[in-house]
């Protein structure tokens, strides 16, 4: 009987893992397969196409077609953006310490890092570049922009820039340093006279971590720290370990911060707080936005499980998925998705379904909507980003004003008052100057706003002269828009306050560069403001917090 049972066993163990045997075999042999179908096709059309082809970016151009089918994380990185995510990993590069971007269809130069050789060297926010080391700069051969400024530290690079209010060129030449990026890109007591610490936390290098703790003790030898600011708002993330260590920054030893669990679940990691908190029992609020994501959302929704802290915002990004760098042949590397990340309750916070959008993947990976319990029993919510506590937008109502800021109205007027007002103090500029002389620069750059009302007027007009109704309708219609179109100047003055900020902001990054606009920025700034209402109200934090109703 006994002999039977083993018989019986072995005969089982055989079946069951023959199937998996079986499934691999089937995998590998689908894989072979497509990979000699790949090269014969990569192949023959290079040899035998019509027109002759660059073979590398023949193959890469297939290469980007089959990652498109999956998620916009996952990656081939040829040796220059192997150089870019280098840069992510290390937090430093060799360059001159300037961002650039488009601006108005110029390449223009947008920031400055203190202390660097543009800054010190005297190049401006606002400066178009012409020219770099004899290469004609324009927005066509942007992409190749870090290839011309990034180098090894020491060497020179000539940049030719042109100036608002210089009728002629300027030429820099200007030496390359090692640039180390600071995650955490200010610091303070804000408002200055409080007792409360605020972060403005911008990326999650390697040295994230390091650079919050070092903040905290610096602030708490100043005076004593009552409440904490951790503002994550446009951060895009970065590394997972350093996502961890800002957290156990925060969180009590031994909270659990994030799981990470892939395609092989039996691999899957939690990890937790190894240390002590830097301040203990300090009331804190976390700001969050859209453009909070990956790290940003993994330390959000930690301290948020935990309780730790109330969120002031908006949903945050979304992204739940952790990416592995594979190193390939060449000096290049393949960045791919390989796990989900959940939070401490549990919840995974990924709010796009990538497996709908084509037929590569064997199962549909759904996203649902799923409640979950805090700590202290709040209710938070999966597949959708992070939701803040409080939820507080910081836009302006004012669709002008919208408009002006992203036909870039505020930078440009900023940029040419600036040059022609070198000394100005901020605390003492009038603010009706201001206003008189961007309506004037207004009318220069030939500015025009159409609103909502007025296209939905114009589609009005289109539709009854379609269908020939009576003219003295459109007649009507284009005394309402004339009507409508005299009120703008009116909305200038309703959002006055609005405007005068905007260019306040945009003035205090010419004068005092990224710090001075961020500390300018947050006078005015509603989430900022919401999020110190309700640490310096007691009982309206421990209702947050504790779930007191």
């Amino acid at each position: 009987m006994k002999h039977k049972n083993k018989l019986l066993i072995v005969i089982l163990s055989v079946i069951l893992f023959s199937g998996f045997i079986t499934r691999d075999n089937d995998i590998y042999f689908e894989i072979n397969k497509s990979i000699d179908i790949f090269g014969r096709v990569y192949k023959e059309v290079t040899l035998n196409y019509v027109d002759q082809l660059k073979p590398e970016d023949f193959m890469l151009a297939g290469i980007n077609g089959m990652l498109y089918s999956l998620d916009p994380y996952t990656n081939f990185l040829d040796s220059n953006a192997q150089k870019d995510f280098d840069i992510i990993t290390t937090g430093k590069y060799g360059g001159i310490g300037a961002s650039i971007g488009i601006r108005n269809d110029n390449v223009t130069v947008v920031e400055l890092i203190e202390g660097y050789s543009a800054q010190r060297q005297g190049v401006r926010v606002g400066d178009i570049i012409l020219k770099i080391n004899d290469t004609p700069i324009t927005k066509e051969n942007f992409e190749n922009l870090s290839e011309f400024l990034k180098g090894d530290a020491g060497t020179t690079v000539t940049m030719i820039i042109k100036r608002e209010t210089v009728d002629h060129a300027i030429t820099f030449n200007l030496i390359r340093e090692e640039i180390e990026i600071k995650n955490l890109t200010y610091y303070g007591f804000v408002p200055a006279e409080s007792n409360n610490a605020y972060l403005k936390l911008s990326g999650f290098s390697h040295s994230a971590g390091a650079e919050v703790k070092k903040a905290l003790l610096e602030l708490k030898s100043q005076k004593e720290i009552n409440s904490i600011v951790l503002d994550l708002r446009g951060n895009p993330g970065g590394l997972l370990d350093a996502a961890i260590d800002v957290c156990q920054k925060f969180l009590k030893k031994g909270d659990e911060i994030v799981s990470v669990i892939g395609r092989d679940s039996t691999a899957s990691k939690t990890f937790a707080s190894t240390e002590e908190p830097v301040l203990k029992n300090v009331k804190m609020a976390v700001l969050i936005d859209e453009g909070s994501a990956s790290a940003s959302e993994i330390v959000a929704g930690a301290i948020q499980d935990h309780d730790r802290a109330v969120l002031v915002g908006t949903n945050s990004y979304g992204k739940g998925l952790v990416q592995t760098l594979i190193p390939l042949s060449y000096n290049s590397s393949l960045k791919i998705t390989t796990a989900r990340y959940y939070t401490p309750s549990g919840r995974s916070i990924q709010k796009i379904n990538y497996s709908e959008k084509n037929k590569v993947f064997e199962t549909d990976q759904r996203l649902t909507k799923k409640e979950y319990k805090t700590e202290h029993l709040r209710k938070v919510f999966s597949a959708g980003g992070i939701t803040p506590d409080s939820t507080v937008k910081s836009e302006s109502g004012s669709g002008l004003v919208q408009k002006l800021l992203a036909d870039g109205m505020f930078f440009r007027f900023a940029t040419m008052f600036f040059n022609n007002n070198q000394k100005i103090d901020l605390n003492t500029v009038s603010s009706d100057k201001l206003i008189i002389e961007f309506g004037i620069f207004l009318k220069t750059q030939n500015f025009n706003f159409t609103s909502r009302a007025e296209k939905l007027i114009d589609q009005l007009k289109t539709a009854i002269n379609e269908e020939n109704l009576d003219e003295k309708f459109i007649a009507q219609l284009d005394k309402a828009k004339e009507q409508i179109d005299a009120s703008h100047s009116k909305e200038i003055e309703k959002y006055k306050n609005d405007i005068i900020f905007l260019i306040k902001e945009e003035l205090a990054a010419r004068i005092s560069g990224r710090e001075g606009r961020i500390r300018e920025s947050l006078k005015m700034d509603k989430q900022f403001s919401t999020a110190f209402s309700i640490l310096n109200n007691t009982n309206l934090y421990n209702r947050f917090i504790n779930n007191v109703k």
